[in-house]
């Protein structure tokens, strides 16, 4: 990228995307991510348009974080949007950001289908300013040696933070499997985009790069706080004490406090033993009680 267009962008993203929004308050809040209830969706118990309303009633909490694959088929649609945003508004609801899946990766190696992939998030960028949400989360594997992923995903990345930050919007790039779940690789990804809004999402629990292979979940998100812009408090199973038994959250939450982060703190149940309603309650009790 030439120099001019890296000043356009990062001017624009500076003056247009709330690259703080999304860590603007004084304390760690408790958000909920959509996903946490996948079975009750995906399974057409409740309407994923109540999600919002069952974030407030069922759980207490007032602030969503909402995956497309949910709505995919309304990608486009702004009257359905906008009516998901006032029942947000009614249910006294902060929108966060929108985790985008199906969408292809923005490291795709060829040019064209990279710029395809692109243009396929550019309805949930404005899905999201519909929602008033800071961001939208996309997925960033590619192939090849990992210093030419590194370089197709920042220029995918790139081209994908211009729109953004036209719609006040931040790219945010979770550890979603493969080398995005390598803390060092994702920060480096971050290091030669270079743009004020585009960054990380980190996931306590997203860390297997290989069929048999985990990064260090502590040392991942220690080397992706320094970009985040949310925080996926991922959890599984739970003791009789209400602590979780496979993620050390006390010294997960030291290493996000640490990193002086101060936005929200989503919620993402994928244990089996609870139901999903009670694996949600339990996440949160373990936040408020570390929160303090």
């Amino acid at each position: 990228m030439n120099t001019n267009r890296r000043t356009f962008l990062a001017l624009l993203a500076a003056t247009l995307s709330p690259a703080n929004r999304a860590s603007d308050v004084l304390a760690m809040r408790i958000s909920l991510a959509q996903w946490s209830l996948h079975r009750t969706f995906f399974g057409r118990d409740r309407d994923a348009m109540d999600f919002a309303a069952m974030a407030r009633d069922d759980f207490d909490l007032d602030a969503v974080e909402y995956v497309n694959t949910f709505y995919f088929d309304k990608a486009g649609d702004e009257a359905f949007f906008a009516n998901l945003e006032r029942r947000a508004t009614d249910a006294g609801v902060q929108s966060l950001l929108i985790m985008c899946d199906r969408l292809g990766n923005v490291g795709e190696p060829d040019t064209k289908k990279r710029a395809k992939v692109v243009e396929n998030h550019r309805p949930w960028l404005e899905a999201a300013a519909l929602l008033d949400c800071h961001s939208i989360r996309v997925n960033a594997a590619s192939h090849g040696k990992p210093e030419e992923q590194a370089r197709l995903a920042a220029d995918g990345l790139t081209r994908l933070a211009e729109p953004a930050a036209a719609m006040g919007l931040n790219v945010l790039v979770e550890n979603h499997g493969g080398l995005s779940s390598d803390g060092a690789w994702l920060a480096s990804v971050m290091q030669l985009v270079d743009l004020p809004n585009v960054g990380t999402l980190p996931d306590f629990g997203n860390f297997r790069i290989g069929p048999t292979e985990d990064y260090d979940r502590y040392l991942g998100v220690m080397e992706l706080m320094p970009y985040a812009r949310a925080v996926s408090a991922k959890s599984y199973e739970f003791d009789a004490r209400g602590q979780e038994t496979t993620i050390d959250y006390p010294r997960m939450l030291e290493i996000v406090r640490n990193a002086g982060y101060s936005g929200w703190i989503g919620i993402e149940y994928e244990g089996k033993r609870l139901s999903e309603s009670d694996g949600i309650r339990a996440t949160h009790n373990l936040l408020s009680r570390l929160l303090g």
